[in-house]
């Protein structure tokens, strides 16, 4: 967040540069839409691949940030999503991922690193793209946008290699895919080939969709090309073209005709240069594009500047959407071309789709009745989205809403409530503004900000941060409610409710900054009052010091949180670096689990700072949930189904009644039994819907883990559970179990989830019972075979009498689905719930039945409505000899639905399956 001095619209004000900058945040490490599955964060279009969540082939390996940073200095893990990364550093070494979105792939945005040139200044390499494991095409990157050093000038922008200490690794880049679409089911491969030069390549997500086709010129519009702008397509890849015509002229004289014509400014499809310092002013006017995708207006600005930078865009009481802003910046500062985005102030004034990079801020932006939505901010050298009361020299900010925008790798707050008292001039003449009220941002992702906070709340009323996501802070807070220093305005009233809080705090400054903090401070500057902050219901999972945090601060109320897994405390007043000497706050129906060795739920180490506790995790005789026998289970590894977490009721496990007879294990009654399993021991058993258990881990690596479940269910269970994070996040989805036969008659069932590395609780949900479970076993290899139909929905296109299509994945040899007769052809399918990798198909018939022969053909769809072929038309012998069963074998493919087409029986004039198996191996 930045201080606007009015004599200087872009300097930091004194002191309070020093410590402000700050927050690290976290998005989960699968292949996800950005959306976390809480319900918090933004709905966006793409879909995020975690690179250390891909497969690693030639020798790459996965770096990931396994225990709380000891030094204020940055590293690559630290900047990355999931705080974790692949580097491929040898020719041959890849990273590969399947295209499980359901959809086409037709445009990628890659996050990277590669290295500095030794004096600065960056460098360009290519990297190859593969699909289906053939080229596609050669990523262009570079490194001309990234790298600072801070050997010695900490926090700051140097360049220069040879001071050390080096920070912001990753930029990013997007591109379409070149050729056919790449089709659900297909993989996608990085790969550093021979001729992908640089040194090293981290990887870190890559985030991939299908943007629709550009929009057309609307009605009543001027184009900027009619005015005289030109576009240049030629690759930016970190720096302007030279030849690009300036079109600045060109596109302010559109602008003038528009506001005087009342017209829509269009900006079609294409490049457009501004060259030079100056910016484009707009008021009372719609500004279109084509799609973020497909209109840019790119800033080139001669380096070194010695020229003050206006915003690209200074807008006032504006309508903006669907384009891209882009610049050849290498920094914040105004030598290097540091000047904002989009600068915003008037009334009722809206910004949706607008994606902003390599730019000093996204949005800055103040008035009265504004909105920023569904836009992205990625790679840029300050705040994300700033709402502040100075934008434009105007006083106010109030009403100004931020919703379903997704940020990433910024230099300063990923976003910001900045309300400023007042600001001092060159000559100490302080201008004072109006605090701000009624901000509300909701439903945004914050990724990865390597210099600030995740979101920052500074100052003013009624403010309202409900639902975000926050993940993955380099060395600052995740979510601060305070106060920016000494001429910030104080918060008086704030409302912070549902937001996920992942992997965020850090060691900037070597404070040890906490996940979620409230009160003043938090900058270096502990003045002012911070007063009746409401934190409800809201999740930080895998801080990387304290989970929460309080320093001076008054009335507030922290409500039904859960803290898991922190690195080090629960809930701490006055922790360090963050005074306390005075203050209130009411704390009740919080939870805190999965603490390290020594560490403990909460504590108050300020005498002057009142704290009524109650209702908490830790209150009523010390009960806190933890790991079984005070050791975290190691992953890769087993888990014993026995061996769920202390706590109790409510913390280790929630079960509707106590069932159990294995008491002598534990006493507490719940739902254990002796087994019969290899190994022996005890089982967990009297499943039910709504019942959970928890299971505190330690992962030694994020990765995909294959988790191989031992599991007895008498009757086959569809959607009997699933494997949740401790964010409520399904890792695992619906998992369906087979028949086995009996209570101890044991099979194993495999299912994958994605972890991230640490300690961190997981919860074995019960979602239908009729099954008992005797351990959890998480490996790295393949997953071992499994019937992925068993109890799966089906359907057909005919049925006979009583004998339906559901018979055929009952795990029940005898029960049979028979289509209509004499009507061929006829077909029986079924539904996996999700794209899934096949290879085999096992179907039987009742083994009493006398010998026949079927001809079909099998189809595939992942989306139940285009289905191609996956086995030709082919007759099968179905013979009691052989428990008439006939398994067909195909090379492996990913779908969703399976379909038998069947067009011919020699035992009887209809379709016959009693068994529809579809086996992952």
């Amino acid at each position: 967040m930045r201080l606007l001095p009015s004599t200087a619209p872009r300097a930091w004000i004194g002191l309070a540069v020093t410590a402000l900058l700050a927050g690290p945040l976290l998005v989960p490490v699968a292949a996800t839409p950005a959306a976390a599955a809480t319900g918090a964060g933004a709905t966006v279009p793409f879909t995020s691949l975690e690179a250390e969540a891909g497969t690693l082939s030639g020798g790459a390996t996965a770096v990931s940030l396994t225990s709380a940073p000891t030094t204020q200095y940055s590293s690559p893990a630290v900047e990355a999503s999931g705080h974790a990364y692949v580097q491929l550093t040898n020719t041959g070494q890849a990273v590969q991922w399947t295209n499980t979105t359901g959809a086409p792939i037709t445009a990628l945005n890659l996050r990277e690193s590669i290295p500095d040139s030794s004096t600065g200044g960056g460098t360009t390499a290519t990297l190859d793209l593969y699909v289906d494991g053939v080229f596609r095409q050669a990523l262009n990157l570079n490194s001309r946008q990234s790298w600072f050093y801070e050997g010695t000038n900490y926090n700051g922008s140097d360049q220069n290699p040879a001071d050390g200490d080096p920070r912001e690794f990753f930029d990013e880049s997007h591109t379409f895919v070149t050729g056919a679409a790449i089709a659900p089911g297909s993989t996608i491969t990085l790969k550093k080939d021979a001729a992908n030069t640089a040194a090293f390549y981290y990887i870190d997500v890559m985030d991939v969709e299908n943007p629709p086709a550009p929009a057309t010129q609307p009605a009543n519009s001027i184009s900027i090309t009619s005015c005289g702008a030109v576009a240049d397509n030629n690759p930016t890849n970190g720096a302007a073209d030279s030849a690009a015509v300036d079109s600045t002229a060109a596109i302010q004289n559109c602008i003038n005709q528009a506001e005087s014509q009342g017209k829509i400014l269009w900006i079609p499809a294409g490049t457009f240069y501004l060259k030079g310092t100056t910016g484009l002013k707009a008021q009372g006017i719609t500004i279109a594009g084509a799609g973020m995708w497909y209109s840019t207006i790119y800033r080139d600005v001669p380096l070194p500047n010695s020229t003050p930078l206006a915003a690209t865009f200074e807008l006032t009481s504006c309508d903006v959407h669907d384009f891209h802003l882009d610049s050849d910046s290498t920094s914040r500062e105004m030598v290097d071309g540091g000047g904002g985005a989009m600068d915003t102030s008037g009334t009722n004034w809206v910004a949706d789709s607008i994606w902003s990079q390599h730019v000093e801020s996204g949005f800055w932006a103040s008035g009265t009745g504004g909105t920023v939505q569904n836009s992205r901010v990625t790679a840029v050298w300050a705040d994300g989205i700033n709402l502040n009361n100075v934008s434009l020299n105007n006083s106010v900010g109030n009403n100004l809403t931020a919703t379903n925008n997704f940020v990433r790798g910024t230099g300063d707050d990923g976003m910001a409530i900045n309300s400023v008292n007042y600001n001092t001039d060159s000559s100490g003449n302080k201008t004072y503004y109006t605090a701000m009220s009624h901000i509300t941002m909701t439903h945004n992702t914050v990724i990865a900000p390597w210099g600030g906070k995740g979101i920052g709340i500074y100052g003013g009323s009624n403010q309202d941060v409900e639902n975000n996501y926050i993940a993955d802070t380099a060395r600052y807070i995740g979510l601060g409610a305070g106060r920016f220093g000494v001429n910030g305005s104080d918060l008086l009233t704030a409302t912070v409710n549902g937001n996920t809080i992942v992997r965020s705090g850090g060691n900037g400054y070597s404070q040890g900054q906490p996940a979620l903090q409230i009160g003043n401070g938090g900058d270096g500057q502990n003045v002012g009052t911070v007063d009746h902050v409401t934190a409800t219901n809201n999740t930080v999972i895998n801080a990387l010091y304290d989970g929460i945090g309080f320093s001076t601060s008054t009335n507030t109320l922290l409500q039904n949180n859960t803290v898991t897994a922190p690195w080090r405390n629960g809930v701490v007043i006055a922790p360090p670096f963050y005074p306390a000497p005075t203050g209130s706050a009411t704390i009740t129906g919080n939870t805190v689990t999965g603490l390290g060795s020594g560490m403990v739920p909460f504590v108050n180490n300020s005498s002057g700072f009142t704290a009524t506790a109650s209702g908490n995790s830790w209150n009523g005789g010390g009960t806190v949930e933890g790991p079984y026998g005070g050791t975290a289970a190691a992953v890769p590894g087993t888990v014993q189904a026995e061996n769920y977490d202390t706590g109790g009721q409510g913390l280790g496990y929630n079960v509707s009644s106590v069932n159990g007879t294995g008491n002598a294990y534990r006493g507490d009654g719940v739902d254990l039994e002796t087994t019969s399993d290899t190994g022996g021991g005890y089982d967990l058993g009297w499943t039910s819907g709504g019942q959970w258990f928890r299971y505190t881990v330690n992962v030694a690596t994020a990765g995909t883990y294959t988790v191989n479940l031992r599991i007895a269910a008498p009757s086959a269970v569809t959607g009997a559970l699933h494997i949740s994070d401790a964010s409520g996040a399904n890792l695992s989805g619906g998992v369906s179990l087979p028949a086995t036969g009996g209570w101890q008659n044991w099979a194993t069932v495999s299912t994958q989830v994605t972890l991230p590395a640490g300690q961190q609780v997981l919860t074995v949900n019960q979602d239908n019972g009729g099954w008992n479970l005797n351990s959890l076993q998480f490996a790295t290899g393949q997953a071992v075979a499994t019937n992925l139909a068993a109890g799966r929905p089906t359907a057909e296109s005919s049925h006979n009498d009583v004998y339906a299509s559901s018979n055929a994945t009952d795990g029940n040899q005898a029960s049979y689905w028979e289509s209509a007769n004499n009507a061929f052809p006829q077909w029986l399918q079924v539904d996996l719930g999700s794209s899934q990798s096949v290879s085999r198909v096992v179907l039987q018939l009742p083994a009493g039945w006398g010998a026949r022969d079927q001809t079909l053909s099998l189809l595939g769809s992942t989306d139940g409505t285009t289905f191609t072929t996956v086995k030709a038309s082919a007759t099968y012998t179905f013979t009691p000899s052989a428990n008439n069963t006939v398994t067909i074998t195909f090379p492996a493919t990913s779908q969703r639905y399976l379909r038998a087409n069947i067009t011919a029986n020699t035992g009887w004039p209809a379709g016959q399956v009693s068994e529809f198996q579809v086996w992952n191996q």
